[in-house]
């Protein structure tokens, strides 16, 4: 018999963003991290747990539609447990078309646009940054690798 939990965080603060951590399934599972939407203003950052063996990341963001001038940057950063602070891992080029992205953290890789030379730690935070309120519609996927 499954078991289904309801989790319900609240604050005292308004605009104040309580990301909650989901667990990826295992090394070489892929997950949703944005599912498609038409956005325009940024996002509540996604933060996972990744399996233990998870040293590289692939995301691909694939815009498909989009208004005026949107501009979104996409960053991944570390989580340490401890003290609750974020350290920067990755942040993409601007985002201003349709099409697909694929963002890369790979130790194994040369650093360059969209790719960080990094192993991924046990916690990230992926955040999609919006540059103005103008409308893009995106979905954002994650696969990792050991």
């Amino acid at each position: 018999m499954a078991l289904a939990a309801t989790i319900t965080v609240g604050s005292a603060f308004t605009g104040i963003a309580v990301p909650i951590a989901a667990s990826v399934s295992g090394v070489g599972a892929g997950f949703a991290v944005y599912a498609s939407a038409a956005r325009t203003a940024t996002p509540d950052g996604q933060e996972f747990e990744l399996p233990r063996r998870a040293r590289a990341g692939r995301f691909v963001v694939d815009v498909t539609a989009k208004t005026a001038s949107p501009s979104v940057v996409f960053t991944i950063s570390g989580v340490d447990r401890t003290s609750g602070k974020t350290y920067p891992l990755f942040t993409s080029a601007a985002v201003t078309s349709t099409g697909t992205t694929v963002l890369k953290v790979d130790s194994a890789l040369a650093a360059a646009t969209n790719v960080a030379k990094d192993t991924l730690p046990p916690v990230i935070r992926i955040q999609a940054v919006h540059g103005n309120s103008d409308s893009i519609t995106y979905s954002v996927s994650g696969l990792v690798t050991g």
